[in-house]
């Protein structure tokens, strides 16, 4: 594997393909990618505010001339880190998932932030206090698909496969053959914990699977660095270790949060954001009890606030010692 630079920016990944990366790939900190061929220029998703993806296309503009007249711009999921700078992109035709699509509809009449008490403290946190939120405003896509769509920019074909519902209900990947390149979205991060709004946490191991059986050499993943199939193997792994040890606390009566606790993260100690594996906990609960209806997002980020305020108070007290 080409060792990719993990720095903000643009990275020319070859005959026609960049990354946007945001180090370090917490919450709200996507990547972001280009295509283009030909005098013709497809755009991977915006980013969480309108400054962070001014700076995004200037850049693009700079490097890429071609991209200054972007024809498509594709949402990988309904997210706000993958679609708040929408506005941006003028003259775009944008295109989704139907599901994607539903779900921005859903988004966009939603109250912005209802979080209170400890979710609203964490929220504000890992969230509110770092990005930008104002003039923005619900740019929907005008084309969807449902299950593959296959585009050409200039003479080169690009397959948009939809892979969810997994991290959200619409998840699709961009998969550029020729080039041996797939943008996963945030079917893949990267070095950190992935969270499942959605569900089941089998479509997202059909969906590692599927990746691992084409021919691609580069995978630009929704959050983290630039990698290979490695990557995608780790998230896989990821994904059974936490259903394998979900399920043997399901069996012994413990609740969501305190399955999530008594998990050792072990090889993925080292990833970023390890309080979403409370809300895979809770995903994975859903599925051996056949749930269909699942938790509102408040009371979920108010489990993570516990978890991960319990993590930096036991590393407090390390330090003091």
């Amino acid at each position: 594997m080409k060792k990719w630079p993990y720095t903000k920016g643009l990275h020319d990944l070859g005959n026609g393909c960049y990354a946007y990366l945001q180090p370090d790939g917490t919450w709200g900190y996507s990547n972001s990618g280009l295509v283009v061929d030909s005098g013709e220029a497809l755009l991977v998703d915006t980013l969480m505010d309108l400054k962070l993806t001014r700076e995004m296309l200037d850049r693009m503009r700079a490097a890429v001339p071609v991209s200054e007249q972007i024809g498509t711009l594709v949402n990988t999921h309904s997210n706000p880190d993958h679609t708040n700078g929408n506005q941006l992109v003028g003259g775009a035709q944008i295109i989704s998932s139907t599901a994607c699509l539903e779900e921005m509809k859903e988004q966009s009449t939603a109250p912005r932030y209802p979080m209170t008490g400890e979710a609203g403290a964490f929220f504000h946190e890992v969230l509110g206090s770092r990005f930008d939120f104002s003039d923005i405003r619900a740019v929907l896509p005008s084309r969807t698909f449902h299950r593959e769509l296959t585009l050409r920019v200039g003479g080169k074909d690009v397959r948009l496969l939809e892979m969810g519902p997994a991290h959200t209900r619409g998840d699709i990947v961009i998969h550029v053959p020729a080039d041996k390149t797939v943008f996963t979205g945030d079917i893949l991060f990267a070095g950190g914990h992935p969270v499942i709004w959605a569900g089941p946490v089998g479509n997202w191991l059909r969906a590692c699977d599927k990746i691992l059986e084409w021919d691609v050499e580069t995978v630009v993943p929704g959050h983290g660095p630039i990698t290979d199939k490695s990557g995608v193997r780790a998230l896989k792994q990821y994904f059974e270790y936490v259903r394998d040890q979900s399920q043997k606390r399901f069996d012994a009566g413990m609740d969501y949060e305190e399955a999530a606790r008594d998990i050792a993260l072990d090889a993925f100690a080292d990833w970023t954001d390890p309080e979403r594996i409370v809300v895979n906990v809770y995903a994975c609960y859903r599925e051996f009890k056949g749930d269909v209806d699942r938790l509102p997002v408040p009371i979920l980020f108010g489990s993570m606030a516990r978890y991960h305020n319990e993590r930096k108070a036991r590393t407090s007290g390390r330090d003091a010692d």
